[in-house]
């Protein structure tokens, strides 16, 4: 089988030969033990820079240790990623949402003396919100409210954004004499780029090739050559003054034992009230808004982007056990809290490892279970750069671009919210905020037809939010909250 994103149907598949093919479904959904191990793989390969990245940006506005950070980070995502896998049977990877995480170190933290801790109860205050919305079927409403074209155009705009990231994290694009221009002062740099641009065709060459396992291969292999070149030219780590070609974020070195152990010491350190006696009522409210907005929407098109990506969507563009998926993406939030390192969320990169074949939950149980090894083998993940890992979002971004042509672009009522909803996740470096583009445009466009009657109840309703969330610091500053 290649490393394509079409699955043979269940009907020419085999039947189910264990009892691990019979729980997730492999067969039917036409796929293999063999491939949902790949994908699984690949899945945390992509994702394993939260390992890095989450601790560096928690522990700049406290004094809570980054060690500890990382260890919470790696802890919480390994078992809601094994949940995921294991209740909703969906291959999609959980972990610290970035964004939310920057908000809370940047924003929360310090905001009229307020703590950690404090910040930590806050994210717990969402997830809870968020799974009422959830089991009382509001949240599953508004997702199927949506129309598909939405949908399709929610995954595509989110393959072009994964695609963005890629090439600004591999430093291929960046900002510039323009708002973003190619490599450095418009020049490809250094010999990261090179690692990445040595991955990225080497998954183009296996996969025009149908190599199994492309996508890791490529992975694996820019790795080797970004570890030998380290070792080799001692670059070290980026500094965009002293050190504008070195490696971004990972140093591909090893430097003492790769062994280590967890430290689980931001576990159950939270205070729910605390952010009320700190900031008011009213702050909390409108802070609460802002993270229970991006959490919400982050996730649905992530998961319409995934699903679809692996073929399971059905005609309406819903994923199989929906209210599964939202139920541990809204416990994941919870998790957070409680484990001291920010709301995890659904991550889009889970999109690399389906396009490596992954269909089913065994994948997500995978990925999963190399983040909880990761806590003690953290040394050794954190040797794979940007550079190595990226090309792998450019080539799925590539793939998800492929549905762009199930929008019907000659009706221009249909054609001009996609339009808007796909330019504005990669645009405005946000799925929530293209999702929430999207939707307004949508509204406008139906009131201009004089199709108002047709619009769902719950779309009005959301586009209604989405004004408040993009125009929340006026609304802020109209109220005078800091």
């Amino acid at each position: 089988m290649s490393a394509t994103t079409t699955s043979p149907s269940p009907q020419s598949a085999q039947a189910p030969t264990s009892a691990i093919d019979r729980f997730f479904h492999i067969t039917e959904r036409g796929s293999t033990i063999a491939r949902e191990v790949r994908g699984g793989f690949v899945t945390f390969f992509a994702m394993a820079y939260i390992l890095v990245l989450n601790p560096l940006i928690l522990s700049a506005t406290s004094d809570v240790s980054s060690t500890a950070i990382a260890s919470g980070t790696a802890a919480v995502a390994g078992i809601m990623t094994i949940l995921m896998g294991l209740v909703a049977n969906f291959p999609m990877g959980m972990a610290a949402g970035l964004g939310i995480n920057a908000m809370v170190a940047y924003t929360l933290v310090g905001m009229n003396g307020m703590t950690y801790a404090d910040a930590m109860g806050l994210i717990i205050i969402e997830g809870v919100i968020i799974l009422v919305l959830v089991l009382t079927g509001f949240r599953e409403a508004v997702f199927k409210a949506v129309p598909a074209y939405l949908k399709t155009a929610i995954s595509v705009g989110i393959g072009l954004f994964i695609a963005l990231i890629g090439l600004i994290n591999a430093k291929v694009v960046g900002p510039g004499g323009t708002p973003l221009e190619l490599g450095l002062g418009g020049s490809l740099q250094g010999w990261p780029v090179l690692v990445f641009l040595f991955g990225l065709f080497l998954i183009v060459v296996l996969y025009v090739r149908q190599v199994k396992g492309a996508i890791l291969i490529g992975i694996l292999c820019s790795t080797v050559v970004a570890v030998v070149i380290e070792a080799v030219a001692h670059l070290g780590a980026y500094h965009a003054e002293d050190n504008p070609t070195g490696w971004s974020l990972s140093v591909p070195a090893l430097s003492g034992s790769p062994l280590s152990l967890p430290d689980f010491s931001t576990f159950f350190q939270f205070s729910i009230l605390g952010s009320i006696e700190k900031v008011g009522i009213v702050s909390v409210v409108l802070l609460v808004f802002s993270l229970m907005l991006a959490d919400f929407f982050d996730t649905m098109g992530t998961m319409v982007a995934v699903g679809s990506e692996a073929g399971l969507l059905d005609e309406q563009g819903n994923p199989p056990r929906t209210r599964e998926i939202l139920v541990i993406d809204s416990l994941s939030a919870v998790a957070g809290g409680v484990g001291g390192v920010s709301s995890n969320t659904s991550y889009v990169e889970s999109a690399s490892g389906v396009g490596e074949g992954a269909r089913t939950g065994l994948a997500s149980v995978v990925t999963g279970v190399l983040f909880l090894a990761s806590m003690f083998l953290a040394p050794l993940v954190t040797m794979v750069p940007y550079e190595a890992a990226t090309p792998a979002l450019v080539i799925v971004g590539f793939l998800m671009m492929m549905q762009v042509t199930e929008i019907d672009w000659k009706r221009p009522e249909i054609a001009l919210p996609a339009f808007i909803t796909i330019i504005m996740m990669p645009f405005s470096y946000s799925i929530t905020n293209g999702i929430g583009a999207g939707f307004i445009a949508f509204l406008i466009v139906q009131i201009a037809r004089g199709k108002v009657k047709e619009v769902h109840l719950l779309m009005w309703l959301t586009s209604i939010l989405f004004v408040v969330y993009f125009t929340l610091q006026p609304i802020k500053a109209i109220l005078g909250i800091g």
